[in-house]
């Protein structure tokens, strides 16, 4: 799984999730993309299980892109924990996703291939998306 080596701040604040993405919204790599229509917090087990969806489809072909990372902590406590006693500890990691973000990228496969890979890909990720081809 995905997860950052070392952070500035262990804990972070919840933010709000607004506007398009600026950032990532065109398919730079590979010549197909999988593109975000909404905002969503995708965890990193859902990064891994895209990405292994994608390379069992695949079957060694073809090059893959992963253009987010999961670097935002989300901390929770235990459960049955009384009120009170601060924040909780880190439980897992996510990759802010805005609509319009492109979250994988495939190259050297046919469309169809791809196509199919990336709809299988789609399947595990909480977010809705699109198949997007480069444009030249």
């Amino acid at each position: 799984m995905f997860i950052p080596r070392k952070v500035k701040y262990r804990k972070q604040h919840k933010l709000p999730q607004k506007g398009p993405a600026t950032k990532k919204i065109a398919v730079s790599f590979g010549s197909y993309g999988l593109k975000a229509l909404a905002h969503a917090w995708i965890t990193s087990r859902q990064i891994e299980a895209a990405r292994r969806a994608i390379t069992h489809y695949l079957k060694r072909g073809g090059k893959l892109w992963i253009r987010i990372y999961p670097d935002k902590s989300v901390s929770m406590k235990g459960a049955e924990v009384p009120m009170g006693g601060g924040k909780g500890g880190v439980d897992h990691y996510v990759a802010i996703v805005r609509p319009g973000t492109v979250l994988f990228e495939l190259d050297g496969v046919e469309r169809s291939i791809a196509q199919a890979a990336l709809r299988l890909a789609s399947y595990k990720l909480s977010v809705q998306t699109r198949f997007v081809e480069k444009t030249i």
